[in-house]
């Protein structure tokens, strides 16, 4: 699920944060009450940062604890207060789809996972996949 969001944010550019008085960040003057917007796409795409950041490798989390490079759901006190719900409930969500279908890709359809930079991230051509139950009550879908 980290990697997932690591290439794949809701929200690409974080909630804007202000500061309380006029400071110097990595050499940029940010004037006192400006809005001041963090590109969290843009930084879990940094090279500098990541090893091949394209590419989509779960592993890279495997031993990690506190990875101060991957925020996508904020940091500091502006952090989403419903992160640990949120991982939990996409995790159960994702499991109980994977284990209770297979799911093939529609016939008209391509798999295309570009997308659309905005407030939120969407893909650009709507995906279309067809859930087939794999379980052996099939009374239970209906």
């Amino acid at each position: 699920m980290k990697e997932s969001l690591r290439l794949h944010p809701v929200l690409p550019l974080l909630v804007p944060h202000s500061p309380a008085e006029a400071c110097t960040v990595g050499g940029y003057a940010i004037p006192k009450g400006c809005r001041v917007f963090i590109n969290a796409w843009a930084i879990h795409r940094d090279p500098c940062i990541w090893e091949n950041p394209l590419e989509f490798n779960p592993d890279r989390f495997v031993d990690s604890q506190w990875d101060f490079s991957y925020f996508p759901f904020g940091s500091g006190r502006r952090m989403c207060a419903g992160i640990a719900m949120a991982e939990r409930m996409v995790l159960y969500s994702i499991a109980t789809l994977l284990h209770s279908f297979d799911w093939k890709v529609a016939e008209d359809n391509k798999l295309d996972l570009s997308e659309i930079f905005g407030i939120v991230l969407k893909l650009k051509n709507p995906l279309v996949v067809v859930p087939i139950p794999r379980l052996s009550n099939p009374a239970l879908y209906q």
